[in-house]
């Protein structure tokens, strides 16, 4: 075969890339597993293989920075495989979110993080035994310096200290104190000097502003639009201390789950000026089929909402990014790894539910057309990088040599 200047060159579609400023017609060249050039009009015979992205968005690969994916663990039974869900939603980097503990770190790493296609970052759950379980409300799994030392030791891949699940219904008591959980993840997180994601549940005896106060810059708040947070004052307003904790450094994710995303909560906050973050799905086994279903819906409903593309995009890419440490990830700078989303917006009439069984109209959809990772194409359902049937070889081997 003839040396090529690239390897697989995607012409003549709309490069959305927030963190470089770009928001026009680019074309992307990609050599091995970086890109090697972004430009207008590059010569389709430099490239061992093109690529016609006519009337789709160029995007860096989506960053899910809260899904479950420990999957390997048995009976947990919250995970899902992290390379069935990714790639067709353009995801080319995910975030599990605590599903291991200290425990089973290891475990997680070796059986799903380092086989998967998927780029898997973890936050160390504060328990030790991690997600789900009656353990989550035993004060003695709650060890900061093992979870600490987890993420001291796999800096690589671990990228912060999670909590979530403490004593929502039950009373406090000596032993289960109100802010127990929290301290505790506070401190493993000062050790580490790494970011704590909170998953949370207010109470009198803990209420969501105090939360947001004992938080650090750079701590993430996720399930921001779950109906249990007072998110809208009595006016239907976001509430003043949501801006001042943003200002201050607090990131509010928006985490949609199972239970945590409601339009009634999300569309005031929206209309009235407060914006998430960061777009995550919190994707499980319970969300799969809806109301999540993917990270592309997910980000379709910010869209109907009023959140405009390339702000829909940079959310999904660069804040994420940032939020995980990872300033390399979530853009298509030359150089970069070679991490490319191709995404199709579609106009009509649709319809998307929230976790209060509600649903909104809106006139527009996102859908993946294909998905590269590593300068490998991993997603492609309508052959973009494939010949016309009468054009292709004949022989199997010749199409894998």
């Amino acid at each position: 075969m003839e040396n090529k200047t690239y390897d697989l060159l995607i012409k003549n579609g709309h490069l959305i890339d927030p963190k470089n400023k770009i928001d026009q017609k680019r074309d992307v060249a990609i050599k091995g597993d970086k890109i090697a050039r972004v430009a207008p009009d590059l010569n389709p015979a430099d490239a061992a293989k093109v690529v016609d992205a006519s009337g789709l968005y160029i995007t860096p690969g989506l960053i899910d920075i809260h899904v479950h994916v420990y999957h390997t663990r048995e009976p947990e039974g919250l995970s899902v495989m992290a390379d069935f869900h990714s790639f067709r939603s353009g995801v080319t980097t995910m975030v599990d979110t605590g599903t291991a503990g200290a425990k089973h770190f290891l475990h997680f790493k070796r059986t799903v993080i380092d086989q998967a296609k998927t780029r898997i970052f973890a936050y160390i759950n504060i328990v030790k035994s991690g997600m789900i379980g009656p353990f989550e409300q035993d004060p003695e799994e709650f060890d900061p310096e093992l979870a600490a030392s987890i993420v001291l030791a796999y800096p690589e891949t671990c990228v912060g200290i999670k909590t979530a699940h403490y004593w929502t219904k039950e009373p406090f008591d000596a032993e289960h104190t109100p802010w127990l959980a929290i301290d505790k993840s506070l401190e493993a997180s000062a050790l580490c000097k790494k970011p704590l994601m909170v998953d949370f549940w207010p109470r009198p005896e803990r209420p969501y502003p105090e939360l947001l106060k004992k938080m650090q810059p750079g701590d993430i708040h996720t399930h921001v639009f779950a109906q249990q947070f007072p998110v809208l004052d009595e006016n239907k307003k976001p509430q003043k201390y949501l801006f001042e904790q943003q200002e201050r450094g607090i990131v509010f994710d928006l985490g949609h789950g199972a239970g945590s995303f409601w339009f009634r909560q999300g569309v005031p906050a929206m209309q009235g000026g407060f914006t998430p973050n960061s777009i995550s799905t919190d994707l499980h086994i319970g969300n799969i089929n809806g109301p999540v279903v993917d990270m592309i819906t997910t980000m379709s409903k910010m869209l109907i909402i009023g959140m405009p593309l390339q702000e829909v995009i940079y959310r999904s890419t660069v804040t994420p990014a940032e939020e995980i440490g990872h300033p390399e990830l979530g853009h298509l700078s030359e150089g970069a790894v070679a991490d490319v989303a191709l995404l199709r917006l579609e106009r009509g009439d649709f319809s998307y539910t929230d976790c209060g069984r509600a649903k909104m109209k809106g006139e527009q959809k996102l859908s993946c057309a294909m998905t590269v990772r590593a300068g490998t194409i991993v997603y492609d359902p309508e052959g973009f990088s494939m010949p016309l049937w009468e054009e292709a070889p004949q022989a199997y081997w010749e199409i894998r040599n």
